[in-house]
């Protein structure tokens, strides 16, 4: 019975876990009901040529006993065995075939080495003496039943729809009644056959939904597999966050190389770097918004660093170009005259800081 907390599916890693040790939904009654009306109808379906081929070996042998030929016994028994082969080849492998085809349709082959392991309990009498008046037993014993039920329905029905005949068959050719006495046996195997075809696929859907329900898994497990496949949630969760610190802090750092911060004032900054005689166009650094936004500033500030409020360049960078990467064509006139408005301004600064070149002195 399964338990009542356990109400998710499972998850792909514990079926994965139950086919290593041979646990999957699958029964034995499809393949065999497969391969039964597989055989059934090769053999239906040159019944004629059976009929004539078998029957002219007969005569064979019947006339090889008459005339007492010993050298035709060779020849006789080679012919004998390629009726054979012809004969049980074809319904053996076509019937292989399906009961293979079965197989595949209940999940494919398992190879579970740990099913191979040796479980020496099993061989405990008394372990199996339980198990023959436990529900499972009785379960299987119900299950056996059901076809055999069906079966000798149908063969009570085929009876009583050919009890006249069966009646008067004492008084009948015997050729004749061997023949209706064959067909019938063949209409009662491959109906049989049907019936066990679809017993078995009935019995599949029944194992699946029952092991369906015993592999159910609770919230519980369901989180502890999270954890150990994809790790503690607040564990990673902490590794993002210093990851992302860390990777804030070398951005931070880098705005130290920066020629100007373009600001939106409050919400975005973005930081560009540009040699005028090392790069063709100038780099993004740093960008941010909000409270990275805000470090930026503070750290341009800490070194000086230019800061230009032009709030739609500010946001264009920040949108389209990512860090490390140049501006793109279209930006160069704008950031163009940023630049130059800063080295203007800084040469002001330089030209203002220089002391006033000293008079000459009278000769």
């Amino acid at each position: 019975m399964a338990d009542a907390n356990k109400t998710e599916k499972a998850s792909g890693r514990r079926r994965q876990k139950l086919r290593e040790k041979g646990r999957v939904a699958r029964t034995r009654e499809l393949p065999g009901g497969l391969a039964v009306l597989a055989v059934l109808l090769v053999i239906g379906w040159e019944a004629t040529t059976w009929r004539e081929q078998w029957g002219a070996l007969l005569a064979n042998l019947l006339a090889l006993a008459a005339g007492g030929r010993s050298d035709a016994v060779t020849p006789l028994m080679r012919e004998a065995g390629v009726v054979l082969v012809s004969w049980t080849l074809p319904a053996m492998a076509l019937g292989w075939l399906l009961s293979v085809a079965g197989h595949v349709l209940q999940g494919g082959f398992v190879v579970a080495p740990q099913a191979l392991t040796p479980d020496f309990g099993k061989l405990n009498p008394a372990n199996n003496l339980g198990k023959l008046f436990s529900f499972g037993a009785v379960n299987m014993a119900l299950k056996s039943l059901v076809p055999i039920f069906f079966i000798t329905y149908l063969c009570i029905s085929i009876f009583s729809r050919e009890w006249t005949h069966i009646i008067y068959a004492g008084h009948a050719n015997a050729l004749l009644t061997t023949g209706w006495g064959l067909d019938r046996a063949y209409e009662i195997a491959w109906k049989a056959g049907l019936v066990f075809l679809a017993w078995g696929a009935a019995d599949y859907f029944l194992e699946k939904f029952n092991f369906e329900r015993q592999i159910r898994m609770s919230r519980e497990e369901v989180k502890e597999e999270a954890k150990e496949t994809e790790g503690n949630p607040q564990t990673k969760g902490r590794i993002r966050r210093l990851q992302r610190q860390k990777h804030r802090r070398f951005r931070l750092r880098d705005v130290a190389r920066a020629a100007v911060v373009v600001t939106n004032p409050t919400h975005y900054a973005v930081a560009l770097e540009y040699r005028l005689q090392e790069m063709t166009a100038p780099v993004v650094i740093a960008k941010g918004r909000n409270l990275l936004a805000r470090k930026i500033r503070e750290e341009a500030m800490w070194h000086g660093i230019p800061i230009v409020e032009n709030p739609p360049l500010a946001q264009t960078l920040y949108r389209a170009v990512e860090i490390g990467d140049a501006i793109p064509s279209k930006l160069y006139a704008a950031v163009a005259e940023i630049l130059a408005f800063v080295f203007r301004a800084q040469g002001r600064r330089i030209a203002a800081a220089e002391p006033a070149p000293s008079a000459r002195p009278a000769r």
